[in-house]
């Protein structure tokens, strides 16, 4: 046994990310793989695993078609390499809308299964009273309002919200039920900057923005979109890199490589006697 006493790394937990509130600004990325949820957790406060691993990995063209079974696998890989951030797992479509107890059964599954924090839902009618069914049983919840993803077959498409009075009425109205309910902080995504500074100013929990201004309490993006993984972006996503074209310029250098017989040389190559 080694003299040495080696160092824990705790992960931050739900109560301290409350905590919070109106302090240093909250770091959040998404995290679906265990390869980068090890280069993310040193730098981030939250990784989320989003059921937009549905479009980035799997190549869907929407959300809902992600299942429970698809969030379970990315959280465990999320989990096996991810040490100090807090995880949450998003609850996928179909899986929280229904009766409470069923939600509960889920969501049960979810923190069993990847060994996750916590849970996302996103606001709808029935929501702030699974919400508060769940974090009565002990299950810590994200919820997310604005613009909802899962919704966009009845949206109709993607778009910005809040920036007619009626929208701006019901989205402060879901923020409100949905901290009312007990989550322990909300995502706002994709709102007028006024609508996202008075949901923040008015909900006594911190707000994770992403495409709502610089006015919530922190901020996610999906980390691909970041990196500059793909072509296009949504207008609030700022490009940190150009993982794409840097993996287009290895690609193509590999290829050159091989098709020249320069790979492999010498250094990447086994020597010795056969049968020696």
């Amino acid at each position: 046994m080694s003299s040495q006493r080696q160092e824990t790394v705790r992960r931050l937990t739900a109560p301290e990310i409350t905590a919070r509130k109106g302090g240093a600004p909250i770091v959040c990325l998404t995290a679906y793989t265990s390869p980068m949820a090890a280069i993310l957790d040193e730098a981030c406060d939250l990784l989320l695993v989003g059921d937009s691993v549905g479009m980035v990995l799997h190549g869907l063209p929407n959300t809902v078609g992600v299942t429970l079974e698809m969030m379970i696998m990315h959280g465990q890989a999320v989990m096996r390499a991810s040490r100090k951030a807090l995880v949450v797992v998003d609850m996928p479509f179909g899986s929280y809308e229904g009766p409470k107890e069923i939600a509960y059964a889920n969501a049960v599954r979810v923190l069993k299964e990847t060994g996750c924090q916590a849970v996302k839902v996103e606001a709808g009618p029935t929501v702030p009273e699974t919400i508060a069914y769940l974090v009565q049983r002990g299950i810590p919840v994200v919820g997310h309002v604005g613009l909802r993803p899962q919704a966009v077959n009845a949206d109709g498409a993607f778009r910005a919200k809040g920036r007619s009075q009626a929208e701006r009425t019901r989205v402060l109205a879901e923020a409100e039920a949905t901290a009312d309910a007990g989550a322990f902080c909300i995502v706002v995504e994709g709102v007028a900057e006024a609508v996202a500074r008075e949901i923040t100013e008015t909900v006594g929990v911190p707000t994770i923005g992403i495409g709502a201004s610089s006015g919530c309490d922190g901020q996610i993006l999906v980390t691909e979109d970041m990196l500059g993984l793909f072509d296009w972006t949504p207008k609030f996503v700022r490009r940190y890199a150009d993982v794409k074209g840097e993996i287009q310029q290895a690609v193509r250098a590999y290829a050159d490589d091989v098709r020249a017989r320069r790979f492999p040389a010498a250094a990447e190559t086994y020597f010795g006697r056969v049968g020696g």
